[in-house]
């Protein structure tokens, strides 16, 4: 059997002091966005249920809708949604060997998707107002 080594390494526990690459903020903000775009689904469904159970439910969910906490909800879910498809398609492009898989390429890649991704939630803005 092998020994067993102690190494003395350092701890940083203080996390505000760890600065990520700006290639794992955009998975970790992948993975949220799909988080996000899970749990909206449920709430766009009874949404799209209550206004097509009857007349009085589409003026119960439009009513709904004039509200500006609901509408700024809405934009988070379709900016949620819009980074996903962004990201998705810039994982989708790695995988198939379109964008090659360098820590240059990664960061340019991951600073074009948060680009897009302000473009379409300003879009997602005028939408939604």
């Amino acid at each position: 059997m092998g020994k067993t080594v102690k190494k003395q390494r350092p701890v940083n526990l203080d996390l505000s002091t760890i600065r990520f690459p700006v290639t794992a903020i955009a998975s970790i903000l992948h993975r949220v966005s799909g988080v996000i775009t899970f749990v909206a689904v449920g709430i766009l469904l009874w949404l799209l249920g209550l206004s097509l159970s009857s007349p009085e439910g589409f003026l119960q969910a439009s009513a709904v809708m004039q509200s500006f906490f609901v509408k700024f909800i809405m934009w988070g879910i379709l900016t949620a949604l819009a980074y996903h498809i962004v990201g998705g398609v810039r994982h989708m492009l790695m995988d198939f060997g379109y964008l090659a898989e360098t820590q240059v390429v990664g960061t340019r890649s991951a600073q074009i998707c948060f680009g897009i991704t302000v473009v379409l939630s300003i879009l997602a803005g005028v939408l939604v107002c």
